[in-house]
């Protein structure tokens, strides 16, 4: 009779760790990288029209256009690897969400074409140089911006078709 308790105690002890893993893994997906702007729920994509790219939240992928076709990747291509993510321009696509954003790239490239600006915008967090922290501090202090949008790039709140 005890062992039989203890077999019946070991077995919920596993199972209670087995769902609170799942949660704690649950928990991270979906999450928006530290570069994305601020204010958004509910967003599965953004277009970052500097590099004719999709990035979606969901799978923390980029999606590019290369040989003949859509190409998921957690990295930009060779030529975007060093593209500043944090001072690019996001366009926030808050009205889609399907599996396929580049079904409207061809809509998305004209009226999104590259260095298009729009409203100014705020990334989530900072990238983790402290010299890029330090001047933007005191780009902010000089032009009189205490609400630390990145140079007045991004976009606040546009992706509407």
């Amino acid at each position: 009779m005890k062992t039989l308790k203890l077999i019946a105690v070991g077995i919920i002890l596993l199972a209670s760790s087995a769902i609170h893993a799942q949660v704690s893994v649950n928990v991270n997906i979906g999450t928006p990288p530290s570069w994305g702007p601020v204010g958004y729920s509910n967003v599965d994509y953004y277009y970052l029209p500097d590099v004719e790219a999709y990035y979606d939240i969901r799978a923390s992928q980029f999606i590019y256009f290369g040989g003949g076709k859509w190409i998921r990747s957690r990295y930009l291509p060779g030529p975007y690897r060093n593209y500043d993510l944090y001072s690019g321009y996001k366009v926030v696509l808050n009205d889609y969400h399907g599996s396929r954003p580049y079904s409207n790239f061809k809509n998305h490239k004209v009226k999104y074409y590259k260095g298009y600006h729009g409203a100014p915008q705020k990334s989530i967090g900072y990238k983790g140089n402290k010299n890029y922290k330090e001047s933007k501090k005191n780009y902010n202090q000089d032009n009189g911006n205490h609400g630390g949008n990145d140079k007045g790039k991004g976009n606040g709140g546009h992706g509407k078709h």
